[in-house]
C-alpha cells in the first residue's frame, strides 16, 4: 500500500518506533525555529543541556513578539537570543526583519524537511511541504541539541480539495470551514494532509494560511503537496535548490477523508471567544465595527495586502474605524513600497505598523471598551487582545477590507468592485542582511544576560504520595491564554518565572497566585481540551514554579500534555467523565503513585470521602520523565548512565 505525504517524511525520519496510529514514535528534526517570547527559556534550557553548538541541519532564532520595547526588559532578551545564538551556531532574525513563519516561509523551509518550532503555528511551513510541528520550547532545546522528537503516531485525514475558490472568497475561508465542521478539538492527535485537483489553484502563501490555523483544530500538523506552485514560489526566492517534488502515492490510505469543494464556499467569520465559532458573514452583515487589523502570521503575506490594497484604491477608512496593517516581513514591506500598494494603503488612512505579530498577542493597537474587533488573525481568545471587555470577530483580508471602507460587518462579494488577481512575482525582493549568520569562531562570542534573566527553574523528583488542595477547577476548552495570558504587561516576564508566574490564571481568577503561595501548591482540575492554543510552555512551567504536582482532566491538548509532562507535572484523565462533577476548588485530595510503572495512579478526594479512578496520561518514557521530575533532569541521568 502507499504512502501520502506526511507519512513518506516520517519514515524518512523515523528512529524510533512504527508507524502505527496512537504508538510512540521518535523522529529526526531537521530545522528548528524560535521566536524571543518563547526563545530565552529555550536558550536557557539549551544552556542547561552542556551541549557546545546545535546539531541540526538549520535552526533559527526570531524576534518578532516582544518588539514594544517600554523597558530595558525586551531589548535585554533580543541581545540574550543574539550573543546566544552567534555561539551555539544559529542563525538570527533581527527585530523588523518580520514574523518568524513568514520569514522561515521565504527564506529557509523546504519541502521534505522536518522543522520543529516553539511556536504552535509552526505548522505553517506545510504550505511548502514541510512537516512542520509546533512544540514546547524544550521539546525544540532538546532537538537542537541532536536529541529526537517525540510524539504519538498521528491518524491522517486528507482533505481533499475540489473546484476553486469564487471572487471575494480566500484560503482563510477554507480554514474557517474546517473548523465550523470539526471545532477546535476535531484536529487533536491528527495531521491534515491536503490534496485533490483544487490544490493546484492554491499559491504557497494561501497554502501557508491553511495549514496556519491547522493549529487551532488542535492538529499535530497540516501538509500540502510539493509541486509547481511551491517550484514557483521557492524560484521567485532564488532557492529553486531546495525544490522536491512531493506528492501522496494514488494508493495511499488515510484514517478518513474530508472532501471541501472550493467552488461552494461563502466569505466566513469566527464570532468571540473562539476560532470555531463560525458563521457565514452575511448572517452579522451591519454589525457595527470599531477596529480592523490585517496581519498575523495567518495573512501577511503579499497577495493578502495587495488583495486589500486593491480594494482600497482611491477610498478612505470609514470615519469610525481604526484599521491597521502588518506587513508579515521585511521583504513584503520592500515589495508593496516598490509596487505602489503602500501609497494606497497610507492614502486611504491606514496605520502600518512593524513587521512582527503585534496585536496577535496583544502587544499594542487593542481595541477600544466593548469594541468590535475584525482581524485577520488565527485566534480570538478572551482577553487575548489586550481589551477584555472586547469582540474580536476572525475574517479573511477581503471581508477586513469592505468592513474598513463601510464601517460596518460586510460580505465583500456585495461591494460591485473587481476581484483582485494576484500574480507571483517572478523575484521577490530579497535581502537578507538582518538574518545574521552564528559566528565563525564561538569561543570568542560573550553570551549577555540582562538583570531579567532568571536561572531556568527545576522541579523535584515524583513522591509516592501527594497530597494537596484544588486550587482551581475550570471548564472545556481552557487555552493558554486563560492559564499565563500574553500581551505588553506579560510578555516582557518570559525569562523571569518567579514574576511571571504571579500572572498565572489572572484572566479569569486573579486570587489564584496568592492562594497557590499560601497553599504551597496544588492540583488544578480541567474539562476537555485542557491547554489548547499557544505552545507557550510558560503555562506548564510557571504552575510547576508555584508547586503545581497534577492536572486532572477529561482530556489535554497535545503540546500542553507534552509540556506538563516535560516540566515534571503530572497529567490525570478521568476515567468517567463524570467524575469531573466529584471534585470542587477547595477539595483535599491524596494521589498515591506508587504504582504509576504500571500506569496505576489512584486519587482519593479526601474531603468527600470518596474515590476518583484516573489514568495518568503517559507513554512509557512519559513515567521516567515525571518520576525524574521532567524532561530535562531525565536526560541528564540518561547521559550519566543512571
Amino acid at each position: 500500500m502507499g504512502l501520502g505525504i506526511a507519512k513518506k517524511i516520517i519514515k524518512a525520519h523515523l528512529v524510533e518506533g512504527e508507524m502505527k496510529k496512537g504508538e510512540t514514535i521518535a523522529i529526526k528534526i531537521d530545522q528548528t525555529l524560535t521566536q524571543d517570547a518563547t526563545g530565552t527559556m529555550v536558550y536557557l534550557e539549551f544552556m542547561a543541556l552542556g551541549v557546545d553548538r546545535v546539531k541540526t541541519q538549520l535552526s533559527v532564532s526570531y524576534v518578532d513578539h516582544n518588539t514594544l520595547q517600554t523597558t530595558f526588559r525586551n531589548a535585554d532578551d533580543h541581545i540574550f537570543l543574539q550573543t546566544a545564538a552567534s555561539k551555539f551556531g544559529v542563525y538570527f532574525s533581527r527585530p523588523g526583519n518580520g514574523i518568524c513563519h513568514q520569514v522561515h516561509l521565504e527564506r529557509f523551509g523546504a519541502p521534505g524537511k522536518t522543522l520543529l518550532g516553539s511556536d504552535s503555528h509552526t505548522p505553517t511551513g506545510g504550505g511548502i511541504g514541510m512537516l512542520a510541528i509546533g512544540a514546547g520550547g524544550l521539546d525544540v532545546a532538546l532537538a537542537m541539541a541532536g536529541e529526537p522528537f517525540y510524539l504519538t503516531m498521528p491518524e491522517i485525514v486528507k482533505v481533499e480539495l475540489s473546484g476553486k475558490l469564487p471572487p471575494f472568497v480566500s484560503a482563510k475561508d477554507v480554514i474557517l470551514e474546517l473548523l465550523r465542521r470539526l471545532t477546535v478539538k476535531g484536529g487533536v492527535g491528527k495531521i491534515f494532509e491536503y490534496g485533490g485537483d483544487g490544490v493546484k489553484t492554491l499559491s504557497v502563501p494561501e497554502r501557508a494560511t491553511i495549514t496556519n490555523m491547522g493549529a487551532e483544530l488542535g492538529a499535530t500538523s497540516s501538509i500540502f503537496p510539493s509541486d509547481e506552485n511551491t517550484y514557483q514560489f521557492l524560484k521567485a526566492q532564488k532557492r529553486e535548490r531546495d525544490f522536491v517534488e512531493l506528492e501522496a502515492d494514488p494508493d495511499a490510505e488515510y484514517d478518513d477523508i474530508i472532501k471541501i469543494n472550493l467552488s461552494d464556499l461563502v466569505p466566513l467569520i469566527a464570532k468571540p471567544h473562539m476560532p470555531d465559532n463560525v458563521v457565514p458573514v452575511e448572517e452579522l452583515e451591519g454589525t457595527k465595527v470599531h477596529q480592523v487589523a490585517i496581519g498575523s502570521c495567518t495573512n501577511s503575506s503579499l497577495k493578502d495586502i495587495m488583495t486589500v490594497a486593491h480594494m482600497l484604491k482611491g477610498k478612505r477608512v470609514h470615519p469610525n474605524v481604526s484599521a491597521a496593517l502588518v506587513p508579515g516581513s521585511r521583504q513584503i514591506l520592500k515589495e508593496i513600497s516598490r509596487n505602489g500598494a503602500l501609497e494606497i494603503l497610507v492614502s486611504a488612512g491606514v496605520r502600518i505598523l512593524e513587521s512582527a505579530c503585534g496585536p496577535c498577542i496583544g502587544m499594542g493597537f487593542a481595541p477600544p471598551s466593548k469594541g468590535v474587533s475584525l482581524r485577520t488573525f488565527n485566534r480570538n481568545f478572551l482577553g487575548r487582545s489586550g481589551t477584555k471587555d472586547a469582540s474580536v470577530y476572525l475574517v479573511s483580508p477581503e471581508t477586513a477590507a469592505a468592513a474598513i471602507i463601510t464601517g460596518e460587518i460586510t460580505d465583500p462579494r456585495k461591494l460591485g468592485l473587481e476581484p483582485y488577481v494576484f500574480e507571483l512575482p517572478e523575484e521577490f525582493a530579497i535581502d537578507d542582511q538582518m538574518i545574521l549568520p552564528p559566528a565563525p569562531i564561538p569561543e570568542q562570542v560573550e553570551i549577555i544576560m540582562g538583570p531579567n534573566i532568571k536561572p531556568f527553574p527545576e522541579n523535584e523528583p515524583l513522591k509516592d504520595k501527594i497530597k494537596g488542595e484544588v486550587l482551581i477547577k475550570v471548564g472545556d476548552d481552557i487555552t493558554t491564554d486563560h492559564i499565563l495570558r500574553g500581551g505588553a504587561e506579560v510578555l516582557p516576564l518570559r525569562s523571569n518565572i518567579p514574576e511571571i508566574s504571579k500572572y498565572v490564571f489572572s484572566v479569569i481568577d486573579p486570587d489564584f497566585y496568592r492562594r497557590a503561595k499560601e497553599k504551597g501548591g496544588g492540583f488544578i482540575v480541567g474539562g476537555e481540551n485542557y491547554g489548547q492554543g499557544s505552545s507557550r510552555e510558560h503555562a506548564a512551567i510557571a504552575p510547576m514554579y508555584l508547586g503545581i504536582k497534577a492536572v486532572l482532566a477529561k482530556s489535554f491538548s497535545r503540546i500542553h500534555l507534552a509540556n506538563l509532562v516535560n516540566f515534571g507535572i503530572l497529567p490525570l484523565v478521568f476515567e468517567n467523565k463524570e467524575d469531573y462533577d466529584k471534585i470542587d476548588q477547595g477539595d483535599v485530595l491524596e494521589i498515591d503513585t506508587t504504582g504509576i510503572d504500571k500506569f496505576d495512579v489512584k486519587v482519593k478526594n479526601i474531603t468527600k470521602g470518596i474515590e476518583i479512578k484516573v489514568k495518568p496520561k503517559l507513554d512509557e518514557r512519559g513515567v521516567k520523565m515525571i518520576k525524574a521530575g521532567g524532561v530535562l533532569p531525565y536526560i541528564k541521568n540518561k547521559r550519566r548512565g543512571k
